[in-house]
């Protein structure tokens, strides 16, 4: 496997290439520092089966043009994605093989099953989603938070999120509720809160460090080989 990094200079970045190795075919970053190519047209085509972008969601459009004119796969690891984007996403993957995930995390697949589990055996149970992250990070909810979400939403149609709580505030039937917090240098919490008037079940994932989710985005270029053009993430990976 050969992969072109999108975002290199960026601290994921490093720890792809790290993880890459002799792996890596080219690099791109937005900023040009350390000698790196600032778009795929300085690169040039090269030969790479997969594009690893740890950027910003804003640099999707080259990421995905540089895939269709490539015929290369794509791990999109970025967060934040605008509606347009996603359309985006969507789109290519009718030509190439997509890997799109807001968390390349193999534990975070786990927990997302864990909690569409749990929602589904505590139908009427309250459920809360707590996210935990650096006070460097620009979205929230993070995207993971959106991933649990939309997990439980998969056995509850009618759930709504209601990210964060002020004033009146009292919660409906439908709502899962989405709270963030911003805050030092921790890497990543998430939690589920799964309440009935009887008991609580917790469900809890930490990140020890930002290295996972390089070996995670490694793992998912992996996986696109030899893979027809579709729109696949952790859960598809996980079934493999």
């Amino acid at each position: 496997m050969k992969a072109i990094v999108c975002g290199a200079n960026g601290a994921m970045g490093k720890l792809v290439q790290a993880s890459l190795g002799s792996h890596l075919a080219g690099c791109v970053s937005i900023d040009g520092e350390n000698g790196v190519p600032k778009t795929f047209a300085e690169l040039g085509e090269g030969n790479a089966d997969v594009v690893i972008d740890f950027s910003h969601h804003s640099a999707v459009f080259s990421v995905l043009e540089y895939a269709k004119k490539t015929g290369c796969g794509a791990v999109i690891a970025t967060t934040g994605h605008t509606p347009e984007e996603k359309q985006a996403i969507a789109e290519a993957a009718k030509t190439v093989p997509i890997f799109y995930s807001g968390n390349m995390s193999l534990g975070i697949a786990v927990l997302c099953r864990l909690a569409k589990q749990a929602a589904q055996s505590f139908p009427d149970a309250d459920i809360e989603i707590l996210e935990v992250h650096h006070n460097r990070k620009v979205d929230a909810p993070s995207g993971t938070a959106h991933m649990l979400f939309e997990a439980v939403k998969e056995v509850r149609p009618q759930a709504i999120a209601h990210c964060g709580r002020h004033g009146e505030a009292k919660r409906t039937p439908q709502e899962i509720g989405i709270s963030s917090l911003r805050m030092g240098n921790v890497v990543g919490i998430h939690e589920v809160h799964i309440c009935t008037p009887s008991q609580t079940l917790t469900l809890r994932h930490e990140a020890h460090n930002r290295a996972m989710f390089a070996d995670g985005a490694v793992e998912a270029a992996r996986f696109l080989l030899g893979k027809a053009p579709g729109l696949y993430n952790m859960t598809s990976l996980l079934e493999a």
